[in-house]
């Protein structure tokens, strides 16, 4: 057994847990500075040189009340620095959250996916409907003409206050054209297909009868129920989480972009929604 090797593993071993302590040490102090906990962290400091005068003299009465408080630390730690440490995480989710809007934002297609999504999430808790039809490969014109124009830029906020409830624009279909809102309160073709569950009203069967003439995506937010549906050629995935919409819009979206990739894309999308629905069968 090479005892060398294993000592000098161990040495960087403590070296690199010393750095990271260090570096947890440094980002704290970034974090405090110009607040008033450098007044706190200064006592602190103040505290920790007691409980070392303590034990190097032996003072047993000094020393048993400094352990004490040590022991309780932790929880007076968070009770003091409560703000702080908020305000910290709150910093670290913003940085993650901006991260993540650089990445989506050079891409348009992520980033018209990623404002659906969280639109219909917002609305999906509230048991706001919506719905919105975006186009494929198949022009949407004649739809988004019994509509109102906008030709604006697709924001979470503009699609949740379209389909707020008791305004000019919340009934009928946002219509999605070359990544912009190209109408709103447009009408859609109602499918007559008799295997559509009869639970489900008017605004999904507009979105069942739209997937049936074009090969638009369909995107419905249930009033009733809050659930999130897609439809696409006749077919339609109900009750969907917000990474089965991120996933299924991706890949179909990302494979249609690429005008040779078109029919692979919509292959793509036919057989999710077979594979969810068990095969040809609608629900």
């Amino acid at each position: 057994m090479d005892w060398e090797s294993i000592f000098s593993w161990s040495h960087a071993f403590d070296l690199i847990d010393i750095l990271i302590v260090w570096l947890i040490i440094y980002q704290l102090l970034k974090l405090i500075r110009g607040t008033r906990a450098v007044n706190i962290f200064n006592g602190i400091i103040i505290f920790l040189l007691f409980k070392m005068v303590s034990t190097v003299f032996q003072l047993e009465t000094i020393d048993w009340i400094m352990n004490s408080i040590i022991q309780w630390s932790v929880i007076g730690i968070i009770i003091i620095f409560q703000p702080e440490i908020r305000n910290g995480l709150d910093h670290l989710g913003q940085s993650l959250r901006m991260k993540n809007l650089r990445n989506t934002q050079n891409d348009p297609i992520e980033q018209m996916i990623e404002e659906i999504i969280r639109a219909c999430q917002y609305m999906a808790k509230r048991r706001i409907g919506a719905l919105i039809s975006i186009e494929d490969t198949q022009s949407l014109t004649e739809y988004a003409n019994t509509g109102i124009k906008l030709d604006a830029d697709i924001t979470e906020q503009l699609l949740i206050n379209i389909f707020i409830p008791n305004t000019p624009l919340h009934d009928g279909s946002v219509v999605i054209q070359d990544m912009k809102i190209s109408s709103a309160a447009s009408f859609l073709p109602l499918s007559e297909n008799p295997e559509i569950p009869k639970e489900l009203g008017t605004r999904h069967r507009a979105a069942v009868g739209l997937s049936e003439v074009t090969d638009a995506v369909v995107v419905v937010v249930s009033e009733e129920t809050g659930d999130i549906s897609l439809t696409y050629k006749g077919k339609i995935m109900r009750d969907l989480s917000e990474e089965e919409i991120r996933e299924t819009l991706r890949q179909h979206f990302a494979e249609s972009e690429d005008s040779d990739a078109i029919i692979e894309g919509n292959h793509f999308l036919k057989n999710i929604f077979q594979k969810k629905n068990g095969g040809d069968k609608d629900e």
